[in-house]
């Protein structure tokens, strides 16, 4: 190679250091992100994305990581004159100059956009090197979240076309054809682009869908034909709208058929489709909670209630601590998530670990509470067998017996504002108790004031109550959910404080899980879109059925 050459010369250090990675974000669903991505965001110090994929990627960065804003360059903003002040290319040049690793996330796959492709070739000629980790095709991953295969058993001529860019010859050549045609446009150029394809031959009455928002909780879906979708949109509202300008996938041909998406919809048809669900609880305590909640379609909106602080004296939880190193017990009773964290943090305080249990015996009250002790390294020797309450533990817990217990102790680490059941009834068990306060619960801070709006106003469609607790500090925080919001509770106890504060109670989990309690509520959002559709009804989120709000179709 000779001295001119950029990549041994004019930029040797780029070549050492110096790396980008061009990453396909996916249509907007962030679970289609592929391992690979995934690691190659966790190694990123700068991460450069387009604004629709930039919640999507950031989970995954590391904390600190930069993220530069990027400004896109398009014939709108061309025409209105509003200045480009750094554009991708530049922003790629200059951290990876710097001898930083790049990532450069774009929705989609980067083998599919036009500008990803541009600056790929900038690098290669600056000689700074860099890798491409593909991601789904918007117009392959949309479709498929939308129930409509782009092939059948006998395979199928699929061609795609960007409308935006679209010449007269391209429309001539694909409506030409009968295969397969899925189409990048806009929803007020949607009806456009058909009209072109049935002035390029076309028939009227061939089968169209069309996808806004796709793979995500704000997806929606219309059925049409070629001739039928302008009046479709009219007839629906849906135009004219400050909405037009928003990116859709349209398909085009037999398997777009309204009665074969009807089955194949399984994304739209899950039971809480576009739910919001307001899940009041600790940040810690709600994650697994939201999980399940998106797996069944619904957009979880996670609202402390209850904020966690160290005793007001920790003289106390310290001698315990103490304790259970010296021996002093025979049995530790956690009953919370929050009092496994208070002695873990205890624990590392002093330089201990899980080992510090051995010889002592270990009982937790419910499934979270048992996770965090296993994620401790700790298995607990009992659980309620029944019901996952203080009561229930008590159901199972052995009465002292100076035979075979040679300590006659229990070490009860708990809320300050934790009721007296356990205490008492391990007292009249035989047992010796210390009943330690090991944290304090203290109403937190009200949400912001839009979140305040949502639950009063009617702009969550359903609240999840897991204890007596969060209703009245979600009342005394944020004020009374709105009469058409779903209210689901854990148990009767929680039913009743509900209740007491003037709300229905639509949802009772069967047992007092919340797992269970958002499983019950899956099946009442189920039970309702059922019941629209055996009525010939539109199905609509509670929330689109209060005063003044909008409402469209989820299926």
């Amino acid at each position: 190679m000779n001295a001119s050459s950029p990549t041994t010369s004019a930029f040797p250090a780029l070549a050492a250091h110096g790396h980008v990675t061009f990453l396909g974000a996916g249509p907007g669903d962030p679970g289609l992100l592929t391992l690979r991505a995934v690691e190659a965001l966790a190694a990123a110090d700068v991460l450069i994305a387009e604004p629709e994929v930039l919640d999507v990627v950031r989970t995954h960065a590391r904390a600190g990581v930069d993220t530069p804003q990027l400004t896109i360059a398009d014939e709108v903003s061309a025409a209105a004159g509003v200045p480009v002040i750094r554009d991708a290319a530049n922003l790629v040049m200059e951290a990876a100059r710097s001898g930083r690793r790049v990532v450069r996330a774009v929705t989609g796959d980067p083998g599919l956009d036009g500008n990803a492709a541009e600056e790929m070739l900038v690098c290669a000629t600056a000689g700074i090197p860099f890798e491409v980790v593909p991601g789904v095709a918007t117009a392959v991953g949309v479709p498929a979240y939308a129930g409509v295969p782009l092939s059948g058993k006998q395979g199928a001529d699929v061609r795609f076309v960007d409308a935006k860019n679209a010449s007269a010859r391209c429309w001539s050549e694909v409506g030409a054809s009968d295969g397969i045609l899925v189409v990048s446009a806009t929803l007020e150029t949607v009806s456009s682009a058909a009209a072109e394809l049935v002035g390029a031959g076309r028939k009227p009455d061939t089968p169209l869908t069309v996808t806004v928002a796709g793979t995500t909780t704000r997806q929606r879906t219309w059925s049409a034909t070629l001739g039928t979708i302008a009046q479709v949109f009219k007839q629906g509202k849906v135009l004219p709208s400050h909405e037009g300008a928003r990116p859709v996938i349209a398909v085009v041909g037999e398997h777009s058929a309204a009665a074969r998406r009807e089955e194949l919809a399984w994304f739209e048809s899950k039971p809480l489709f576009g739910w919001r669900v307001l899940v009041p609880r600790t940040k810690e305590q709600a994650a697994s909670l939201s999980d399940q909640l998106r797996s069944y379609g619904a957009v979880p909106h996670e609202v402390p209630t209850i904020a966690v602080e160290p005793p007001r004296t920790p003289q106390q939880m310290e001698r315990a601590v103490k304790g259970l190193v010296t021996g002093r017990y025979e049995w530790i009773a956690f009953t919370s998530v929050n009092a496994v964290k208070a002695v873990r943090e205890k624990f590392e305080e002093y330089g201990l670990d899980a080992r510090a249990f051995a010889g002592i015996k270990v009982a937790a009250v419910g499934e979270q509470t048992a996770a965090a002790l296993v994620e401790f390294g700790v298995k607990p020797d009992l659980v309620p067998s029944g019901e996952q309450s203080a009561a229930g533990l008590l159901e199972d817990w052995p009465p002292y017996d100076p035979v075979f217990d040679p300590i006659d102790r229990v070490f009860l680490p708990r809320a300050d504002i934790a009721t007296e059941t356990l205490v008492a009834g391990l007292i009249e068990l035989g047992w010796e108790v210390d009943d330690v306060t090991a944290y304090r619960t203290v109403r937190a801070s009200p949400p912001p004031a839009d979140t305040r709006e949502a639950i009063k106003g009617g702009g969550f469609d359903a609240v999840l109550f897991t204890s007596s607790s969060t209703v009245r500090n979600l009342v005394g925080i944020a004020g009374k959910p709105h009469n058409v919001t779903v209210i689901a509770c854990i148990g009767p106890a929680t039913a009743k404080t509900a209740e007491e504060h003037g709300l229905r109670v639509d949802v009772l989990s069967p047992e007092p899980s919340v797992s269970k309690l958002a499983e019950a509520l899956a099946e009442y959002g189920a039970a309702r879109r059922e019941a629209a559709k055996e009525a010939g009804e539109t199905v609509f989120r509670p929330s689109e059925r209060r005063p003044g709000a909008r409402r469209r179709r989820t299926t």
